[in-house]
């Protein structure tokens, strides 16, 4: 652990590409366990699969200057993040194709118009509810990207953020709620 100690640090004071590399080879089989359970919940959602999903959350981290996670459960929340972006782009992309994307229009004259069905849809109102659940209640938002998105059990959210897992427990609760009612709008 004291290895990863010196990597979190060498990353918060700038870019430094060999201690990220560092760090998310240490945690490469947590950030794996985390995409498994997130495409585990998504069935065919995503065409991605776990090793793919890892890749693309290591490729954006690598964007980012200065990352700020100073221990292994900040750096897995904002891991659950990104895990959580690239599910959201990737579904929004597979809506843009479907309605088209950059092909003409053309109007079908068949009973088959869409036979598949709307996940990327909920997966964009999923997340347009979270950002309005942000909006009211940042910790909510984290507690469900890091349940949700990141697989985390109650146990590791609230290490990851400082409090109880009854904490945990009834904002997962709450924000759960939430999301439910902003969803059916």
């Amino acid at each position: 652990m004291g290895d990863l100690t010196t990597l979190f640090h060498r990353v918060r004071g700038g870019h430094d590409q060999e201690a990220l590399n560092g760090i998310v080879s240490m945690l490469y089989p947590e950030l794996h366990r985390m995409a498994r359970a997130r495409l585990a919940q998504n069935g065919t959602i995503t065409l991605l699969d776990t090793t793919s999903m890892v890749h693309e959350t290591y490729e954006r981290m690598c964007k980012v200057s200065g990352l700020q996670a100073s221990c292994k459960g900040q750096f897995l929340a904002y891991a659950s993040q990104v895990m959580r972006s690239v599910i959201v782009d990737f579904a929004r992309k597979r809506v843009a194709e479907r309605r088209g994307g950059q092909a003409a229009h053309v109007t079908l004259t068949t009973d088959l118009i869409d036979a598949s069905p709307g996940s990327d849809e909920q997966i964009e109102r999923v997340h347009d509810a979270l950002l309005e659940l942000e909006a009211s209640d940042p910790r909510l938002k984290e507690v469900v990207e890091m349940r949700y998105f990141g697989g985390f059990s109650e146990v590791e959210i609230a290490e990851a953020l400082g409090i109880s897992e009854v904490t945990v427990r009834r904002d997962w609760g709450r924000a759960r709620l939430l999301l439910k009612v902003a969803i059916k709008r």
